[in-house]
């Protein structure tokens, strides 16, 4: 019959003509023609014009990924030996969709505290996500379906994805004040108004520790009245904590905004994210988890979470899911991590007493202190995108155009160059 149907077509002169070839030509054109390219992602733009500049003096703390000393990425010894253990002995079958059950186990653990009473009541609802990312999105959509008429309450500044999240899944977002511009610190009072005349029952998007891009957090007596007025408001906090142990080099410490909020009674959502305190940037291994009323109610939680996952990306990856529950689980391994966590806490913060040392022993103008007041991965330097601007134009200085500084990427060889040029593009202000 085919063969047919296209005799038909030729001696009519329609199978491959002209007419019909132009025809299709300009409808398979016409699919994707609309199309334009997509804005650069500002951060990963940065780190394209680095790599583009021929300059032996280039500079780039634009990347939020830790380096060492050389300015060299990091594999932690303690990942290196899970993955010896991994290695030849270990399968890699599917997991099941809400991941790996030992990686969950082991992240609560770490999130709500190691002898947590809401662990062993079985009161929350986990699963593995695609990192930090995955478990903030993962949320949104659960937000999304399962409370259709509720906001989202996001700080200004904060991590741009956030926006990029919440979006996608279509929740409706509005902002809370954060960052106060003048001092380079926490706009306090601002923030509690905001928390106040948000309608009751909203929900909130808090950074649990090293707030990107700001390194402002607040301090605990202000945490404790965050909780405080949160529970009046009968607000929802969902915390991203995506530097536990890598902000100051003590988890636990890290973790306290979240155990403030526990004790208050709160339920409460958390993303947290291995990429930083880990350095498994490209394993993409997190975890999602929701506090909830009770263990029946976690299971219907958690069930729906790992329905929204099915048709997103089927089950999380497992080797991350691996290398994580093998250094948590194993007690040598696991004080092995907390030695070199805290090793690279100490040395970003060895880096903003340097940085904040050089730019006032030059004799800058400016006050510095918020430098070492800030803390974990970030200092939010206050300059302006054009001093910004001279910064890469001038001295090959790369960053983000809000004056966002990774101190990652800041080492004894490079601090002075950079406290230099700082100091060159701020001196006049």
């Amino acid at each position: 019959m085919a063969a047919i149907s296209r005799e038909i077509l030729k001696r009519r002169g329609i199978l491959r003509s002209p007419v019909m070839a132009t025809i299709g030509a300009r409808s398979m054109a016409s699919w994707f023609g609309h199309v334009e390219p997509a804005a650069k992602d500002p951060i990963l733009g940065v780190t394209e014009a680095f790599l583009a500049d021929p300059s032996p003096d280039k500079v780039n703390v634009g990347v939020g990924a830790y380096r060492d000393d050389n300015g060299k990425p990091v594999v932690l010894e303690c990942v290196r030996e899970a993955e010896r253990r991994i290695a030849g002995n270990l399968n890699m079958e599917y997991l099941p969709m809400g991941g790996s059950i030992k990686m969950i186990e082991e992240s609560l653990k770490l999130a709500y505290g190691e002898d947590s009473d809401l662990i062993k009541e079985k009161r929350i609802a986990a699963v593995q996500a695609l990192s930090g990312t995955g478990a903030c999105r993962l949320f949104a959509d659960f937000q999304k379906r399962f409370l259709p008429d509720t906001q989202i309450y996001i700080p200004i500044p904060t991590w741009a994805n956030h926006h990029n999240i919440w979006r996608d899944a279509c929740v409706p977002q509005r902002t809370f004040r954060y960052y106060h511009p003048e001092t380079r610190g926490l706009d306090f009072a601002s923030m509690m108004d905001d928390i106040k005349n948000a309608p009751n029952g909203s929900f909130f998007l808090l950074h649990a520790c090293a707030h990107n891009p700001t390194g402002v957090d607040p301090s605990e007596e202000q945490w404790r009245e965050i909780s405080y007025q949160f529970k009046v408001k009968n607000h929802f906090p969902f915390f991203d904590m995506a530097y536990q142990g890598f902000a100051s080099g003590d988890p636990n410490r890290d973790a306290k905004a979240i155990q403030i909020f526990l004790e208050d009674g709160h339920l409460i959502g958390c993303a947290q994210s291995y990429a930083k305190n880990m350095g498994l940037y490209g394993q993409r291994v997190g975890c999602l988890s929701i506090l909830c009323e009770d263990e029946l109610q976690a299971v219907a939680v958690k069930s729906q979470l790992q329905q929204l996952a099915r048709p997103m990306y089927s089950n999380p990856p497992i080797h991350g899911a691996l290398v994580v529950s093998i250094i948590l689980g194993d007690p040598e391994l696991k004080s092995l991590w907390l030695k070199e966590v805290k090793g690279m806490a100490d040395r970003i913060i060895g880096m903003r007493k340097a940085l904040r040392e050089k730019l006032e022993k030059l004799g800058s103008p400016l006050s510095w202190e918020h430098i070492t007041n800030q803390i974990g991965m970030f200092c939010y330097s206050g300059m302006t995108p054009e001093q910004v601007d001279r910064l890469t134009d001038e001295f090959h200085i790369y960053m983000t155009r809000n004056g966002r500084i990774s101190m990652a990427g800041v080492t004894t060889g490079n601090v002075g160059y950079l406290a230099n040029a700082i100091h060159e593009v701020t001196k006049a202000s």
